[in-house]
């Protein structure tokens, strides 16, 4: 019996001994490690969520792919994607809403390598 295909067509990657949803969001892990090494951030954190409420309810739960920390004391939250549905596109409106957190997209396609970095 064939293995399931995933609703999207992405492949589970592993990298560092880390299991990760899609070959593109390895492929930017591995960006951010040798951004990392090269001294351009501070670092960075894997899946991490954020519980999006109003007036005290809980209406849904948003889990980024990577939150980057740079030397000057700022952040970013980037998601990988490779479809924007329905749904992610109505969380990243949320977090922007209640959060004031702009969602950074990182899309692979051959004329944007991974992102289009910050000026350093």
């Amino acid at each position: 019996m064939k293995p399931k295909r995933s609703k999207y067509g992405n492949t589970k990657t592993v990298y560092n001994g880390i299991t990760f949803h899609s070959k593109k969001e390895a492929a930017y892990c591995m960006e951010l490690d040798k951004l990392k090494a090269q001294c351009f951030i501070e670092s960075y954190q894997r899946q991490v969520p954020y519980t999006i409420a109003v007036n005290g309810i809980k209406i849904c739960k948003y889990i980024a792919d990577f939150v980057v920390f740079y030397h000057d004391g700022t952040s970013e939250v980037v998601d990988v994607k490779g479809m924007k549905t329905a749904i992610y596109k109505l969380k990243a409106k949320m977090m922007l809403a209640i959060f004031g957190i702009k969602i950074k997209e990182v899309h692979n396609d051959a004329s944007n390598r991974y992102c289009k970095r910050r000026r350093y």
